[in-house]
């Protein structure tokens, strides 16, 4: 479910720590060093007591969920769900608006590498801290083009009905000449997402690897999997948030009446426009309030020396640690293309990546056009089909990356098992997905697409002689149902000419397009011809597809922990 696509880098285990291989040998001075670096929890020499009760693995935790729960709620909640009202608003199509999603990915590529190398050997409580500095900063540009933009004008109300010639209608005529400068502000959301991406660098490179660093190892994996199921709860909670904020109009107060053609606006009215920006501004102070815990960590926990002098080491064997050794790689720029060669070299850590990469990209498939598919498949509305996408989805990815913490946790595994655990699953949900090919429905009949106008008309051409004079928007679709089940582009396109409310349902009538019901109903109102929305489908596959795919994203999130495991491990 990115911003956009799906941009959080749960499904896209971290980039590994280039300097990790440094630390090939855990005793000695190495771990004098770490001793001497761990400290009580606080700000110098003030360390109040009550601070040191989360001077532990469980403290950072604790920190680290919250950040990273924020950040799923703003990259791939608030933005993936703000994104077409930003598109009516700001006046950008689509192929901007993807640029708008992109800008995150971008930043999180290019500096992934970097902030690992150099981050590997700094204080990474303090970097956690910049992250959240970002992180509110960019959920905070994101917010500002609400605040310089002006009041929105929605102008002239668009009829959905049939407007035959001669008749009151609103005016379809516009200035071409005259030119917004709305879309400019493109600029600064991806100057937001960019800080964003930012932001989000340290959360999922360093932050995994001090869990790593300060557990020992057969916990781990129960901490990043818990780390990342937690992280799974913000892209909920900010489909929740946004969608109940997209219910409050956009300038909060909805302006009076103006003349006879500007009318006040509902939520039904396609001119409605929500409030997005407010939950930037929460997150913007939730997340810089989160500065503070990351501020007064010690560069290493109370006990990190000892965990790391009794962890066994289990790189990859090919001579590049005693070439790290030996040339001291790791402490400066210089030593940044040396330390990626060896990376590059390392073919046990290049199989991790690929097989991660090709996972994210089912596990981005999955998140971002489920609730597509749902809605396309088996005809339900789009947010019944990204509510129930998000009761499946976030779920059942979240209970296989508790489920795989707890497993190699209880196991011990050691790399090997982890290798062959992934596998394991991988392969399961390879053939649970096989729902895809079986569990799905024919289309339904659609005027103009796959069916003519009640014997009129031509196939893929939605104009026939029932509706030539309507003067129908191509741009406005407002799918319809006719009483002869057969789905219309709009109440336009049937040659719907009026509408009454019948227990506060919209119904159309008087449509020259629809012909007799297939069924007859005696109860059914005479005046009944065409109501809003899809025709009710007549596949049932929707509950036995639910659950094979449930199961698929449990076993396909349950090697996203064992993966990144592997990889701290293994460089």
């Amino acid at each position: 479910m990115k911003g956009g696509g799906i941009e959080n880098p749960v499904f896209e285990p971290p980039s590994p720590d280039l300097g990790r291989q440094s630390q090939a040998s855990p005793g000695g001075a190495g771990t004098g060093v770490l001793a001497a670096e761990e400290g009580p929890c606080g700000w110098g020499s003030c360390a109040p007591k009550a601070l040191q009760l989360c001077n532990n693995p469980e403290g950072y935790l604790a920190a680290y969920g919250l950040l990273a729960i924020f950040q799923g709620i703003v990259v791939n909640g608030l933005i993936n769900i703000s994104i077409s009202t930003i598109e009516k608003r700001y006046e950008l199509n689509s192929s901007l608006t993807g640029l708008i999603s992109a800008s995150y990915d971008i930043a999180f590529c290019m500096l992934s590498l970097f902030v690992s190398f150099f981050g590997e050997s700094g204080h990474k409580p303090r970097w956690l801290a910049f992250s959240a500095f970002m992180l509110g900063l960019g959920s905070l540009t994101f917010s500002l083009p609400h605040f310089s933009s002006g009041k929105y004008h929605y102008g002239t109300k668009i009829e959905d009905t049939c407007q035959i010639p001669g008749t009151t209608s609103a005016n379809f005529t516009c200035n071409a000449s005259t030119k917004s400068s709305l879309p400019n502000y493109l600029y600064i959301f991806i100057l937001g997402q960019l800080l964003l991406g930012i932001g989000g660098t340290p959360l999922y490179t360093l932050g995994t690897a001090f869990i790593d660093d300060c557990v020992p190892k057969h916990k781990s994996s129960l901490y990043i999997g818990i780390g990342y199921a937690m992280s799974l709860l913000g892209p909920a909670i900010g489909y929740v948030l946004g969608g109940q904020l997209l219910n409050i109009y956009i300038d909060i107060q909805i302006p009076e009446r103006q003349d006879t053609a500007y009318e006040k606006i509902g939520q039904d009215d396609p001119r409605w426009l929500g409030a997005w920006w407010i939950a930037f501004l929460v997150c913007f102070f939730a997340v810089w309030l989160l500065i503070i815990p990351f501020s007064c960590f010690p560069k290493h926990l109370p006990g990190t020396a000892k965990i790391q002098a009794e962890k066994i080491s289990e790189t990859h064997h090919d001579g590049s640690e005693a070439l790290v050794e030996a040339k001291n790689i790791g402490k400066s720029f210089e030593d940044f293309p040396m330390a990626l060669l060896i990376l590059l070299k390392n073919p046990v850590f290049m199989s991790l990546i690929i097989a991660s990469s090709s996972e994210a990209l089912v596990a981005t498939g999955f998140a971002t056009f489920l609730p597509k598919f749902i809605e396309h498949q088996f005809g339900k509305t789009s947010s019944f089909s990204a509510t129930l996408g998000g009761l499946v989805l976030i779920p059942a990815a979240a209970l296989g990356q508790i489920i795989s913490g707890i497993l190699i946790s209880k196991c011990k595994m050691d790399c090997k098992s982890i290798i062959k655990f992934m596998i394991s699953t991988c392969s399961v949900a390879l053939l649970l997905n096989t729902v895809f090919l079986f569990a799905k429905c024919g289309n339904e009949p659609f005027a103009g697409v796959s069916e003519t106008y009640n014997g009129t008309g031509t196939l893929h051409n939605l104009t026939a002689p029932c509706n030539a004079n309507c003067r129908c928007l191509h741009a406005m679709y407002y799918p319809v149902c006719g009483r002869d089940e057969v789905e219309y582009f709009s109440p336009c396109f049937a040659g719907c000419a009026s509408h009454f409310f019948n227990n506060l349902k919209k119904i159309y009538h008087n449509c020259s397009c629809i012909g007799k019901p297939k069924r007859e109903n005696g109860s059914e109102d005479s005046l009944y011809e065409a109501v809003p929305g899809k025709c009710p489908t007549q596949c049932k596959f929707l509950p036995l597809f639910l659950t094979f795919f449930f199961f698929a994203v449990i076993f396909t999130f349950m090697a996203v922990t064992p993966t990144t495991v592997a990889i701290l491990r293994y460089v």
